[in-house]
């Protein structure tokens, strides 16, 4: 690491001096202050100078410029209209950084990857993660089926915890479902709220998402195997037939009919979501064709 990188105490306070850089909350701005996180975050994705990498929330460019020194090319995107003249300043040594102020959210990204990205090898994204919308961006990248080999992103504890989590745990619920339908999830480190300025209420998981090339499971209807899986969640005390009870808009006139497809399924109606695989809701998802009074 050079002396001068933004990810240090004392030069993301010289920038935020500089800049008269005020943190918005709304936002959920927490810049990284420690190298050795960032060198951690780096060679857990495995990056190269063939590889493009797709960056979320820059902030001050501290893991942007780690990120611009080992790949071929770094698309970043900045919500914060305040923090592009500063992205200029401190990227200004990378010619291969493109950042863009869109929301992530919002933007095309696959058409971003296609005029940025289009000659890399492989494609990671590699980002410290607003807290407040860690699930919405990455249920939204990958239900795009995007050219995405890999995600090592940071996020709250809690929030990783639920992504890693198997069935029959506290953490496990659609959210754990929906990632690994898509992606093969690892731990790779926890990291302390005292490297943030300003340090968040919790500490974080940088978590790695290798993209399956075919999901986990094979489903008939992702938007029927979704919804099942949701719906199995909404009381977790409660059994897998009562959760489908109030799911299902006619399922007082046709209660023999969701029990039957249960059982076809080798599910016991008495069973709780949390204790339901990958694999069986798929069973069940793939089934219900079978039972076409049940209104989903």
């Amino acid at each position: 690491m050079e002396m001068n990188d933004i990810a240090t105490p004392t030069r993301t306070r010289e920038l935020l001096n500089k800049y008269g850089f005020k943190f918005k909350k709304s936002l959920g701005q927490n810049f990284l202050v420690d190298p050795n996180v960032i060198r951690n975050i780096i060679d857990a994705a495995g990056i190269d100078e063939t590889c493009g990498v797709i960056e979320i929330g820059p902030g001050m460019g501290s893991l942007t410029e780690q990120l611009a020194r080992k790949a071929k090319h770094v698309l970043a995107f900045e919500i914060d209209q305040r923090l592009i003249p500063i992205l200029a300043d401190t990227l200004s040594p990378y010619e291969n950084v493109t950042v863009v102020n869109e929301d992530i959210l919002k933007a095309n990204v696959k058409e971003a990857i296609d005029k940025h990205l289009s000659d890399c090898d492989e494609i990671f994204v590699v980002a410290n993660l607003p807290y407040y919308i860690t699930t919405p961006i990455l249920m939204g990248l990958l239900e795009q089926h995007l050219p995405i080999n890999s995600y090592v992103v940071m996020m709250q504890k809690e929030v990783g915890e639920r992504l890693t989590a198997g069935p029959s745990t506290k953490a496990y619920g659609s959210l754990s479902i929906a990632i690994q339908y898509y992606t093969d999830v690892k731990r790779v480190m926890i990291v302390p709220k005292g490297v943030f300025m300003p340090p968040p209420n919790v500490d974080s998981l940088v978590v790695k998402l290798t993209t399956l090339p075919e999901p986990r499971v094979k489903v008939d209807d992702e938007k029927i195997y979704f919804k099942l899986t949701r719906g199995a969640f909404v009381q977790r005390r409660k059994t897998i037939l009562n959760n489908y009870m109030s799911l299902f808009p006619n399922s007082k006139e046709y209660k023999d009919e969701i029990i039957a497809w249960l059982e076809e399924s080798n599910i016991a109606p008495s069973r709780r979501g949390e204790s339901l695989s990958l694999e069986e809701f798929a069973r069940l998802a793939n089934n219900i064709k079978n039972y076409p009074q049940i209104v989903i």
